[in-house]
This record gives structure tokens, C-alpha cells and sequence, in this order.
């Protein structure tokens, strides 16, 4: 089975254990600090906003709901509580900030009802949305200006959490598109959306970057799909949080897809990446899409080059928002910092992933191949 979209769907809704700040690059005083609203906050990004924003100086505070444990920040991080799903959001009435980042909003509904409170109130408004925007996944090099997808429901405004969920494949990016146009209607110009794709690294709990290295590491012949050329975009949640923060330093407006890295990375790189970074010594198998396809494998991440619907998701442009600032910790390092944060989960936990395939599983197919008489493998 290929990568779908609905692969992308819980990118940033997921709770883990703090991390420490990155120590790739130093972190100097802002120029001028803010007082920074995050929406959230304590799922997977919004911790790495956090670190990187009292780093920088500033003020922060965040609402959600208070039902995630919060990390134990680097300084004092002031919280409101409230439930942007029932509407109650009097915990942010009356109170004024210099910008506002929304993490978790999926419903128009949410960005129509924190506007009635924030409006006003805010002098610029960091939008996170998701390249399942973009009507057609299947070319490469999509833009910011690239058709959006249409929303075929009866009344956008009266979707819920739940009837999302429940349909997540038709409704998921038709939502997120229409949340990112009435973030324009309410806030104005002083609007910045934020596109990502797959968010990879340290608190990472989909693990369906993880599978990788975490594969690698282990050795032994190793079910790879495709020819190695297949491109992957995935961006480190720090590099993705930390340039949220500096978007907000310069007031920078407008539509930014946040892919990564800046250059093609493809899967033969990131095996290698993982093999420098963890020290393991695999022999690789790749397998063709079709055998893929028939034994309906699946493998995260992964979509071969110009193939289906999604076969563009791993070619989405970044020149945009690299423009703007974005960028990128060498692979190696996203590689070593998640395994080193994964490495110290619960035991029962490391030992079953929640992506990719079991070795029981890999086993059967790697038979299947090559009982197929079809030259395989490459170390």
C-alpha cells in the first residue's frame, strides 16, 4: 500500500516528552522581544516553539485544554485553559498580543471563533495547515499558488472534530484550506500560513520516519522500495518550530510551504544518512512499486516518483520559505537526536513501532522476491 495522504493527517496531534534545545546553531536575544499566544503548544512542535521563542527572549503564553502534561520549560511560560471545542475561549478576552500561532487548528469553525476573541487583539496570526491543501498530490515542484482542494460538503462551518475524524481522507485538507482562507478574512493581511509535510525528529510518536533508521540499525537484509531514487521531503519539528518563531520577529506575511531539506533528498540518501547516523550495516532488496502494490506493503514515507495521486509529495517546492529563512540541520543530526530520544522510551514501547513493517513480515516478502528470480539487492 502506498503513502496516502491520510499518512499526513496526525503530523502535529501527538504528545511525547520534552526535548532539550538544539545545539547545532547558537540561539541569540531577539532584537526586540514579543508577546507570543501559541495555540497548543505542547504537542509535538509547539514545545520547540516554546524553548526557541524564551531562548530568544520573549513572552510566552499558550491555551489548550491542559489535558497534556507540559514539559518542564526553560523559563516561565504563562497558561490559559479553556476548549476551542465547545467555544470557550474567555480565558483569552481582554488580553492583547503581538503575534498569535495556531498549532492545532484542522476546522474553519476554530479560526472563525478565536477571531471573535483575538481580532483586534493581535498584531499577526502564524497559521500551521499541511501541503494535503493542494487538489492535485500528483505533480511535481507544487507551489504556494497551486489549486487548493474543494471542500464537497454540505456546511463547512458546522464540521466538527468528530465528523473529521470520521471522514478524514475527503475532509482533512478541503478544512485545513478553508481554515487558511478565513484566517485571510478575519486577520487581514497580517497572515502567515505554514505548510508543511511529513515533521520528523525528537518527539516524534507516529514513528513513520522513525521505521527507518531504526531498521537500518538493526541490519540484515533490509526490504527497500523502488530504485533508491525516489524523493522524500521531511522536515526536522525544530527547524520547523524555531523558523515559526523567527517569521514572527519579522513580521513576514503570506503562504510558505515548510518541505525540506533544501536540496533533493532521495531514499538511497536517507538510508545512508541513517547508516552513518546509527551505525548499522543492512544489505538493501529494493522491490519495484508494482510488488509493493500487490503485496500491499506499507511502508511510511515512501511514494515512488510521479506515481498515483501523491507521486508529487516528495517534490513539493520549498523555494518560497527558504527564501524567507527556513532552514535545515543536516539530516544526520535530525537522525542521531531522534534515535537517541527514541532510544529512551519504555522498553515495550521501542519494541513495537507504529509504522512500517515487522521483520516477521519483511521476512515473507523478501522470500517472495526473490523466489521471483528478479535480481535484487545492493549493500
Amino acid at each position: 500500500m502506498r503513502t496516502t495522504r491520510r499518512d499526513l493527517l496526525r503530523i502535529g496531534a501527538l504528545a511525547a516528552a520534552s526535548a532539550a534545545l538544539p545545539s547545532w546553531a547558537p540561539i541569540a536575544r531577539a532584537a526586540r522581544p514579543l508577546r507570543i499566544l501559541i495555540l497548543g503548544g505542547t504537542g509535538f512542535t509547539g514545545p520547540f516553539q516554546v524553548q526557541y521563542a524564551l531562548a530568544r527572549g520573549h513572552q510566552v503564553t499558550l491555551f489548550n485544554r491542559g489535558k497534556r502534561p507540559s514539559p518542564e520549560w526553560p523559563g516561565e511560560v504563562e497558561q490559559l485553559h479553556g476548549d476551542r471545542e465547545t467555544g470557550d475561549l474567555s480565558a483569552l478576552k481582554g488580553r492583547t498580543w503581538d503575534v498569535c500561532i495556531d498549532n492545532p487548528t484542522s476546522l474553519p469553525s476554530w479560526v472563525r471563533d478565536a477571531a471573535q476573541v483575538l481580532a483586534g487583539n493581535v498584531g499577526h496570526y502564524l497559521f500551521i495547515s499541511t501541503i494535503s491543501v493542494y487538489a492535485d498530490g500528483s505533480r511535481p515542484g507544487i507551489d504556494e499558488d497551486a489549486p487548493l482542494a474543494q471542500y464537497r460538503g454540505k456546511d463547512a462551518m458546522a464540521e466538527t472534530r468528530q465528523t473529521l475524524i470520521a471522514d478524514m481522507e475527503n475532509l482533512y485538507g478541503p478544512l485545513k484550506a478553508l481554515s487558511e482562507a478565513e484566517a485571510f478574512r478575519q486577520f487581514g493581511k497580517a497572515v502567515t500560513i505554514v505548510r508543511p509535510g511529513y515533521i520528523v525528529g525528537p518527539r516524534d510518536e507516529t514513528d513513520r520516519f522513525t521505521y527507518w533508521p531504526h531498521r537500518v540499525a538493526q541490519g540484515g537484509e533490509m526490504l527497500v522500495p523502488g530504485d533508491g531514487k525516489d524523493p522524500i521531503q521531511v522536515i526536522d519539528g525544530r527547524d520547523l518550530g524555531e523558523w515559526m518563531i523567527r517569521l514572527a520577529e519579522n513580521r513576514t506575511f503570506g503562504t510558505f510551504n515548510a518541505c525540506g531539506p533544501r536540496d533533493t533528498l532521495t531514499m538511497d540518501a536517507m538510508l545512508e544518512a541513517s547508516r552513518k547516523a546509527t551505525g548499522g550495516q543492512p544489505r538493501f532488496t529494493y522491490v519495484d512499486s508494482a510488488f509493493v502494490e500487490e503485496k500491499q506493503i506499507e511502508l511510511p514515507i515512501w511514494v515512488p516518483r510521479n506515481e498515483g495521486p501523491y507521486g508529487g509529495y516528495g517534490q513539493v517546492s520549498n523555494a518560497r520559505a527558504v527564501a524567507a529563512g527556513l532552514i535545515f540541520r543536516p539530516l544526520e543530526t535530525t537522525i542521531a537526536d531522534l534515535m537517541d530520544w527514541f532510544g529512551k522510551l519504555p522498553a515495550e514501547r521501542q519494541a513495537k513501532l507504529r509504522a512500517g513493517i515487522s521483520r516477521e513480515r519483511e521476512a515473507e516478502l523478501l522470500a517472495a522476491w526473490h523466489q521471483r528470480g528478479t535480481r535484487t539487492g545492493r549493500a
